[in-house]
């Protein structure tokens, strides 16, 4: 089923996040300026506890590697750790990330299709689980091999292999071929194991299998995960320590969102049920590793806009707002997200209009949600966004406006979790030059 382009907007005593009143938001909006995410922390716990109990209870050697890239706040990243998730990095900087809030390195998954001699040499000197991207990759890890011979180098690859379904893509986008990974079709996989095996000291321990998917179905899954298996089994049995499927799985849906998708239990059946087939009479049977990403943290975040006026333009009223469709959708498509009001007063008039939320910069484009129907929100209302977790806040660029602040509710506690920018932040003083 499609997503609804439009929808009906309803009041706070709705909303099932505990910031239902107004007074409790204007006391944040005194801290945090008058627009702010909020992080809902018992909510990132809880989908981490689904998505870990769905997987463990069917294959116990399991781990969850967080996409970091998804939405790397500091604040969030370390919770997901103390919870026993590695972190997943596709670049330097998120590595360096893990690192400065205090991950052990030996669980910090490094990939990604871009990686220096130095980010290989950091990985491969912590212990890093690295899995090799590119071609390119595999010279850097024999220089290493071969600098340090008394030591055992353990990589993983990615692969590149068919996961179309009766000759149509399932890929994003509808691309006929995945761009990344080692393919399996042109004798590149074979390449890079015998560059690999001809160093004594390295060792192939581990298949990597990301795909992004536009349908993120089961049926993707099990191609996925069969492949891994069957690619293991055929070519590195011997060291084989663990299957990587990545990520890209459905969360759990907003209501508002007419679609009926896989739930955790779903994917882990279809993926277990094959890991196990594959490997059960295995004395020890191979680390699973899934890295999800939207389905952790897209629905434990909101983001909170002060409405600043609401004004009529011939037929149509424009409700403009302390935040843009930078906030909350920032490539800017055409789905309304599920959102709520919180009113300043109670209006007992139950008479609705049709409106668009507008935001604050200057392109005509800027429209955070359009065609709601509902009663119209008046000045110093809020409108609550949710759903805004994955790859808004990272996606979010300084533009025109300072970035909002960001509260981490964990009730009945709320704690800032990234301060409102400032023109020093804004402009970094240690890089641009005035």
């Amino acid at each position: 089923m499609e997503r609804l382009n439009a929808c009906t907007v309803t009041d706070a005593p709705g909303l099932e996040h505990v910031l239902l009143k107004h007074d409790q938001i204007q006391r944040l909006e005194a801290e945090f300026g008058s627009s702010f995410y909020i992080l809902d922390v018992n909510k990132l716990r809880e989908n981490y506890r689904k998505i870990n109990t769905a997987f463990k209870s069917r294959y116990e050697n399991f781990i969850i590697g967080y996409s970091y890239k998804t939405n790397y706040l500091p604040y969030l990243c370390k919770e997901l750790s103390n919870l026993g998730a590695y972190a997943e990095v596709v670049s330097r900087l998120e590595y360096d990330l893990a690192l400065k809030i205090g991950e052990d390195p030996k669980r910090i998954i490094f990939n990604g299709p871009l990686k220096t001699m130095d980010d290989i040499n950091l990985a491969l000197t912590n212990n890093s689980i690295l899995n090799i991207d590119s071609l390119y990759e595999i010279d850097f890890v024999k220089r290493f091999a071969s600098k340090n011979p008394e030591v055992e180098v353990p990589v993983g690859l990615r692969v590149n292999f068919e996961i179309s379904q009766n000759g149509v893509s399932a890929l994003q986008e509808g691309y006929k071929y995945s761009r990344f990974g080692i393919c399996v079709n042109n004798g590149n996989l074979e390449h890079a194991l015998t560059e690999l095996r001809s160093m004594e000291n390295i060792r192939i321990v581990g298949l990597h299998g990301h795909f992004s998917t536009k349908n993120r179905s089961l049926e993707s899954y099990k191609i996925i995960t069969q492949n891994l298996c069957t690619l293991a089994k055929e070519n590195i049995l011997d060291s084989l320590e663990y299957i990587d499927i990545g990520g890209g799985i459905y969360g759990e849906l907003p209501k508002p969102y007419d679609m009926l998708v896989p739930a955790f239990d779903d994917y882990a059946e279809t993926i277990c049920g094959i890991m196990n087939t594959e490997f059960g009479d295995f004395h020890k049977k191979p680390l699973l590793i899934l890295e999800p990403g939207v389905a952790m943290v897209a629905n434990v975040f909101l983001f909170a806009a002060k409405v600043i006026e609401s004004k009529r333009i011939r037929n149509d009223y424009f409700v403009l707002v302390d935040g843009s469709v930078h906030n909350v959708k920032p490539t800017m498509h055409k789905n309304n997200l599920p959102m709520k009001i919180v009113r300043q007063e109670h209006d007992p008039s139950e008479e609705k209009q049709t409106f668009h939320i507008v935001g604050y910069t200057c392109m005509e484009k800027d429209y955070l949600a359009s065609e709601i129907k509902g009663r119209l929100p008046m000045k110093d209302d809020y409108i609550i966004f949710e759903n805004v977790g994955a790859y808004t806040i990272v996606f979010n660029p300084p533009f025109i406006k300072e970035r909002p602040g960001i509260v981490a509710m964990d009730h009945p506690e709320f704690t800032a979790a990234r301060k409102k920018e400032t023109i020093r932040q804004f402009f970094n003083e240690e890089i641009y030059v005035f």
